[in-house]
């Protein structure tokens, strides 16, 4: 691989670790991250990320922490474009509920240089797994809540919903119809 490569996949990690910049309130950092089109899809957002990052402002000021854990990037090249798919770590945790929820995901990113710059233009989350969490004890969980949603993120949408923020689309689930139709879309993006 040459220099210039490996300085783009460097850039593209960067891009993909960046996402800390949200659970540290650096709100310029995270907007930073994509590009002033750029799209976001997770369990609680789906439009422009630059909406997103208001949002975001908003939970942050809610009874709702985060934290991510990324892992290092798989990247597929092809110009000046890359798909990006990255493992992470969610942890969230609602004080005042005494409830909290750890989520496997991987982040899907379709990313691309413009003006020797590199950001990303749609990121997807597809959840793998995720379970609840009792800081301070069992918490009674309200089942038919629960029950709306794919067991593999429904620890999460459920602790999204009890703390205002309600989560409405239904997200791409490891080895699910949802996770093949947004791959062959992007890879169709990363051809063309």
């Amino acid at each position: 691989m040459d220099t210039a490569r490996l300085a783009d996949r460097q850039h593209i990690a960067d891009l993909m670790t960046g996402w800390m910049f949200r659970d540290l309130a650096q709100w310029d950092k995270l907007r930073g991250l994509f590009h002033a089109d750029g799209r976001i899809e997770i369990t609680w957002f789906d439009g422009l990320a630059s909406d997103f990052v208001d949002a975001s402002m908003r939970m942050g000021k809610s009874d709702l922490r985060t934290k991510h854990v990324v892992a290092a990037p798989t990247v597929t090249f092809n110009g000046n474009r890359a798909v990006v798919e990255t493992n992470a770590l969610i942890l969230g945790e609602n004080v005042k509920l005494g409830l909290g929820c750890t989520c496997y995901s991987r982040f899907y990113d379709q990313v691309e240089q413009r003006d020797g710059v590199w950001g990303i233009v749609q990121r997807h989350a597809i959840y793998d797994l995720g379970t609840f969490n009792f800081p301070r004890g069992a918490v009674e969980i309200d089942l038919a809540t629960l029950d709306r949603y794919p067991r593999e993120y429904a620890a999460l949408a459920y602790l999204l919903d009890k703390s205002g923020f309600p989560v409405e689309n239904v997200m791409a689930t490891h080895g699910s119809e949802l996770e093949r139709q947004l791959k062959v879309k992007a890879e169709g993006w990363l051809r063309g």
